[in-house]
């Protein structure tokens, strides 16, 4: 749910994982009822697939971000949903964890998708 300590807690985030990508965006929020209104708007435009693996920090840190931001997406695992070899079929051999797909567009890793975010005012 979205609180008045959402922005803040995904400034954090931000900052803290990505700080070659990060810049304040406290001065952007005006308030919680803007807030929600984006977020609803937000929700119907963008479908995110996550496709993670078991202990891998990058990846519960895009999730995080994604759950922070009520963001919709699905999160398929390693050995779970999938194999590597379907993985490596998706995405190329060579490919890291994670990998996000939007509105069926590869976004890519973990940086890309904190800049796709950031870029599409997402967070």
């Amino acid at each position: 749910m979205i609180t008045s300590e959402t922005p803040y807690k995904l400034d954090e985030i931000i900052r803290d994982t990505w700080p070659q990508l990060y810049r304040s965006t406290k001065s952007r929020y005006i308030g919680i009822e803007d807030i929600n209104i984006f977020q609803t708007q937000i929700n119907d435009m963008n479908n995110f697939t996550v496709y993670t693996k078991i202990g891998c920090p990058f990846c519960t840190k895009v999730t995080s971000v994604l759950k922070l931001s009520e963001l919709q997406y699905v999160e398929y695992k390693l050995g779970r949903d999938f194999d590597k070899e379907q993985f490596y079929d998706e995405f190329g051999v060579g490919a890291t964890f994670p990998q996000v797909v939007v509105n069926d567009t590869r976004i890519g890793g973990c940086q890309e998708t904190v800049k796709y975010l950031k870029e599409n005012n997402l967070v």
